[in-house]
């Protein structure tokens, strides 16, 4: 006789597995983490949603409009107020009598389909091509001295943690501690007046703007060797700028770490000096301090619209402060939020990657 075999029902749902793209349960350690980043990814937009909705009502806060502004340049000539008002009305893409409302849903329609509209002082200029041809230059020039500056200063920070109470200690404390209060644009005034004009190190009005007349933008060794010499003056003043910090704070993370017990066993076993500050200081040391980075580029970012000011660097911070003064609304509100997306995104990537690198901050 032949026997039936039951189907055994499949097991409760218990909600402790995900499943992965082949059908296996991710380990939870895995599950863990992508609802952490999706909490944190979620955060992130509120962050720039918010930025954006106070930029579009601080930006209409300021007193007058692109209309009233170009009309007073207007009448410095001589012009009448109202012949201003009239030629500034015909010259510029903007309406003075669009409801606020509506102003302000065209501007998250656009938002959210990547759409930051005209530029209203340069009609036929789209807000994007008007960022997309200076933000390159300021982001090229932040990158390069943050990368410098926290790769010197961490260098710097383990040397004084391992010489604490010498003399090098004492020099590099007294020199990070006074970088560390000067604001970059001083330090930007300090390199032009004192490099440039007393000492002659370099010639500053050579060095103004991105590239050199008669060099195209190009992968060549022409183009790439003279826009680090434009860049060369901003990257120094950030590398200045922050140097400083980032060797005080790895002074402080690793003579933390050299206490610990785990590198007192490290050397009772005879370890190499080199492997114990490679392998055991400086991989914790620098552990803390990842989410630091995105700090430092956050501020670097928002003190460029000083810096590029002074050096005359064609980057977005001459764009931002001509947007201020001639109150372009759309470019305005487009240049804050790319640059606080940008923030954020640097943030988002450093809470990430110290999230992976250390599963305590996840619990």
């Amino acid at each position: 006789m032949a026997t039936e075999i039951a189907a055994s029902p499949p097991p409760p749902d218990t909600g402790t597995a995900a499943p992965s793209r082949d059908g296996a349960p991710l380990p939870p350690h895995l599950r863990v983490w992508r609802h952490y980043a999706l909490v944190k990814v979620r955060k992130a937009l509120v962050v720039v949603f918010v930025v954006a909705n106070v930029t579009f009502f601080l930006g209409r806060a300021m007193p007058g409009d692109p209309i009233d502004v170009m009309a007073g340049r207007l009448t410095q000539g001589g012009m009448s107020l109202e012949e201003a008002r009239i030629i500034a009305a015909n010259s510029l893409a903007y309406d003075p009598g669009a409801p606020l409302w509506q102003q302000w849903w065209d501007f998250i329609v656009g938002l959210a389909t990547f759409d930051m509209g005209m530029t209203i002082n340069r009609p036929g200029f789209t807000v994007a091509d008007s960022i997309a041809a200076y933000l390159p230059w300021t982001l090229f020039s932040i990158g390069v001295g943050t990368v410098i500056a926290v790769t010197l200063g961490l260098g710097l920070g383990m040397a004084m943690a391992y010489r604490r109470n010498r003399v090098l200690d004492h020099v590099l404390s007294v020199v990070a501690s006074v970088l560390g209060a000067i604001p970059n644009y001083l330090i930007a005034m300090l390199l032009v007046v004192g490099g440039g004009m007393y000492l002659s190190w370099f010639d500053p009005i050579a060095l103004r703007g991105t590239l050199s007349p008669g060099v195209e933008a190009g992968f060549n060794a022409e183009f790439l060797g003279d826009a680090l010499y434009h860049a060369g003056l901003p990257i120094f003043t950030y590398v200045l700028a922050i140097i400083g910090t980032w060797m005080l704070i790895m002074k402080a993370s690793t003579t933390e770490v050299l206490s610990e017990d785990y590198v007192t066993v490290a050397r009772a076993r005879g370890l190499r000096d080199r492997r114990i500050a490679v392998s055991y200081v400086g991989r914790n040391a620098i552990l803390p301090l990842v989410a630091q980075i995105a700090i430092s580029f956050g501020t670097l970012v928002g003190g460029a619209i000083f810096v590029e000011q002074v050096l005359v660097y064609k980057g977005v911070g001459g764009l931002l402060l001509d947007a201020v003064n001639y109150r372009d609304y759309p470019l305005l509100q487009g240049l804050l939020v790319v640059l606080t997306t940008c923030v954020v995104a640097a943030n988002l990537v450093a809470d990430l990657l110290y999230s992976r690198l250390d599963p305590r901050i996840r619990k």
